[in-house]
């Protein structure tokens, strides 16, 4: 082995960590300047390293999917499958079906190839990528109303079955190696879904219970978790199963029950999945010459415009019409059909069989990912922002220190820096509201530790540390909150300057606020209007407009709209 290589691979990785902040700067996606770098410095560029082990890279780009995968998932919340689970999964199947179809007669058009041929890049570049979706939507700081952010994150983390499936049939079908592949093709679905689903879902309840059952040095629980899990996604592809499908669920799993030192597993497993990203990028940018992209330009953005402004809007109404999406949300979700790095590795299967185009194949699938970053993921942020699909967010601890001592339960220790206009004010401790169960722990102010007493004032560039549970961390955040936020996203500009509870029946709100609902029986509660409007799953944020007044969605729980604020005016509408 050239005893450069570890050196070159090493710089590169520095490279694109400097160059990241880039990103954030001029709104491009960071995993663009991954593949930026990685292409540089191949044969084309100035590194001129010449790398083609398609094997190689396919190894490593499985691993690191399945690490990306396992941290998305473990951050997806199991009370988002109430409102995105459907939908999702139905854009993940029946979604990835017609986008390879639609893809495959633009295809077909545009570089006159066979049918089998084109319904293979079809089915290529028919999936969404979770490491761009996750990437790209925690890395951005929106906070979508959940409705939306659900239902992207569980389509991207479920719909690689059935891209695989398709890929795979159409390699099979190409290569003439079965008279039987629909039967073939048929089975090897079912594999994919039943024994990844349930591989993972069997494996996140054994990793949960083997972390929680032994000791261990702190540090060593995420390790554990990380190869836990890629044990998982690795047995899962052995047995025939989609190891994709069987990661994510794996790592909802963990996400969502109580697991030991859970907050430093997942800041952990941040880096890793960083880590995991830029190999990815960085590898997926050596395999390609840009030159060999030159001549597929007009035909690849043919392609790739269809794709974006075509064939995933369409695709989005023709399967979430059942779903009272709202009109400004499904053009949302239409837009982020991000592609990234899933198609770039499907793409490798047609070059390892050694099939006609193979070549052909992979140009057009990184192709149609470069233009999905550039184009998708550059205006994704900002398209959010001018569609009102943001919600009001809490600032988020500085850092979260589990106590792990069985009197304390699932108590942490928080940290949270207070910063902000409104911060510079100073107020005393007694006048602050914190959620039930939580207690100041101390108050540090250059560099010492104040003790927490009622009188003492806090203002901006103190740092409260609280005992508190997970599941006030949103509450909490609030109240300790000093981000300057846009005028709309205010909480009195969002939410209104009442707040009632979700049980008010809309007689009571006539009575007390003067207020005339002629087309709707007063015994009719505020959280029922709300369930009317969503099909029963509203979710923080949602609208509903009654004569004069403004409902808006404050907090819920479960399907159940709890707290609602109030607006007397026409400012927002569904």
């Amino acid at each position: 082995m050239d005893p450069t290589l570890p050196l070159i691979g090493a710089l590169m990785l520095v490279i694109s960590i400097v160059l990241s902040p880039i990103s954030s700067r001029v709104g491009m996606p960071v995993l663009l300047i991954f593949l930026g770098v990685g292409m540089l410095m191949g044969e084309d560029g100035p590194g001129g390293i010449v790398f083609d082990n398609f094997e190689l890279a396919f190894v490593v780009a499985n691993l690191a999917l399945g690490v990306i995968l396992l941290d998305g998932g473990m951050r997806t919340r199991a009370e988002t499958f109430r409102v995105g689970l459907r939908p999702a999964l139905v854009l993940a199947t029946l979604g990835v079906f017609i986008t390879a179809a639609g893809a495959a007669l633009v295809a077909r058009w545009v570089f006159e190839l066979n049918w089998p041929t084109a319904l293979l890049i079809g089915a290529i570049i028919s999936s969404t990528d979770a490491a761009a979706v996750f990437s790209l939507l925690q890395g951005r700081g929106l906070h979508l109303n959940e409705r939306v952010s659900a239902t992207l994150e569980i389509e991207s983390g479920s719909n690689d079955p059935m891209a695989i499936f398709l890929t795979l049939t159409l390699v099979t079908v190409i290569s003439n190696d079965g008279a039987n592949a629909g039967w073939e093709a048929l089975l090897m679905l079912i594999k994919q879904f039943g024994i990844g689903g349930l591989a993972g879902i069997a494996g996140g309840f054994a990793v949960v219970e083997l972390a929680n059952r032994i000791r261990l040095t702190p540090s060593l629980y995420p390790l554990l978790v990380a190869a836990a899990g890629m044990s998982v996604f690795s047995a899962t592809n052995a047995i025939g199963g989609s190891g994709f499908l069987a990661i994510y669920l794996t790592g909802v799993v963990i996400g969502n029950r109580r697991v030991r030192m859970m907050p430093m597993i997942l800041q952990v497993h941040d880096g890793l999945s960083w880590l995991a990203q830029l190999c990815l990028f960085l590898i997926l940018g050596l395999l390609i010459n840009p030159s060999e992209l030159m001549p597929l330009v007009g035909g690849g953005l043919i392609l790739a415009f269809a794709l974006i402004f075509l064939i995933r809007p369409l695709t989005v109404l023709l399967t979430l019409w059942p779903f009272a999406f709202k009109k400004r949300e499904l053009g949302f979700i239409s837009w982020v059909g991000l592609r990234g790095a899933v198609p770039i590795v499907l793409a490798m299967f047609p070059v390892m069989a050694n099939l006609p185009e193979a070549q052909l194949v992979y140009h057009v699938a990184f192709f149609i990912v470069l233009v999905s970053l550039v184009v998708q993921g550059m205006t994704m942020a900002p398209l959010a922002r001018k569609l009102r699909l943001e919600v009001p967010a809490g600032e988020d601890p500085y850092r979260r220190l589990p106590l792990d001592a069985p009197a304390a339960g699932d108590h942490e220790l928080m940290l949270f820096p207070l910063r902000g206009e409104s911060w510079q004010t100073p107020r005393k401790l007694s006048q602050l509201r914190f959620p039930e169960n939580t207690a100041v722990a101390g108050v540090f102010r250059n560099r010492v530790c104040l003790q927490p007493k009622a009188d003492l004032e806090v203002s901006s560039g103190d740092m409260v540390a609280m005992f508190a549970t997970p599941n006030v961390l949103s509450e909490l955040g609030k109240s300790l909150s000093g981000r300057h936020a846009p005028e709309y996203l205010a909480e009195r500009a969002f939410f209104g300057d009442f707040v009632l509870n979700g049980d008010a029946l809309l007689g009571d709100v006539e009575q007390v606020y003067g207020i005339e609902f002629d087309d709707l029986p007063p015994e009719l509660s505020l959280a029922e209007c709300f369930a009317r409007r969503t099909k029963g799953h509203p979710v923080v944020g949602d609208i509903v407009t009654l004569g004069p007044v403004t409902l808006v969605a404050r907090a819920t729980d479960a399907d159940q709209v709890t707290k609602v604020g109030l607006k007397m005016d026409h400012s927002q509408n569904s």
